[in-house]
């Protein structure tokens, strides 16, 4: 007698597998355990799926899933809609935040934004910021260069806040905040 396995009760009702849904279970796992503990056999059982499943989304396994990791904690670019000479700052201001606010949220990716070669992912960022800025009425190779300065310097603010690192000596506690929006200050400032 030929038995037919029934799919259980859960997997009549598991949302259908999607790339977007394989991206958000790969970030669980990244902020819970940390980058070295993706595996795809891993999101195959956070997903409640077999790990081959992930390769039909995902056709370049994990190259892929890294590369959309780096793309979903990138994503939010800088509205440029509404932007003009009076605040432009406020705009950068505020995307800035919200970008700090992503990366140490989701700091197992962290690593990937600097490593990975993923032109697509940072130069849709770059290329809003610069809108922004142009938009503000900041010369072109101007904006060009601040876009890229602004990016580095909340990536890199990022990192250090990550790692806790006290490169002032100091023994008390770093206030993070107030030293990021003083940076951000020096940076939107610096820009004429």
């Amino acid at each position: 007698m030929l038995m037919v396995r029934q799919p259980s009760i859960n997997a009549q009702h598991r949302t259908p597998l999607s790339t977007e849904r394989i991206i958000e279970a790969a970030l669980r796992i990244v902020d819970g355990q940390g980058l070295g503990r993706l595996t795809m056999r891993r999101l195959g059982d956070a997903l409640e799926v077999e790990a081959m499943a992930i390769y039909h989304h995902l056709p370049r396994g994990k190259e892929q899933l890294l590369d959309g990791l780096v793309v979903h904690v990138a994503s939010g670019p800088a509205e440029a809609a509404g932007v003009t000479a009076a605040n432009w700052r406020d705009v950068l201001r505020a995307w800035a935040a919200d970008y700090r606010a992503r990366l140490l949220a989701h700091a197992g990716v962290l690593p990937l934004l600097v490593t990975r070669r993923n032109p697509a992912a940072l130069s849709t960022t770059v290329g809003s910021l610069r809108e922004v800025l142009r938009r503000g009425g900041v010369a072109d190779d101007t904006a060009a260069v601040a876009a890229h300065t602004l990016l580095g310097y909340v990536i890199g603010h990022a990192a250090l806040e990550v790692r806790d690192t006290r490169e002032d000596g100091a023994d008390r506690p770093v206030d993070w905040d107030a030293r990021f929006d003083a940076g951000l200050g020096l940076v939107i400032g610096g820009v004429r």
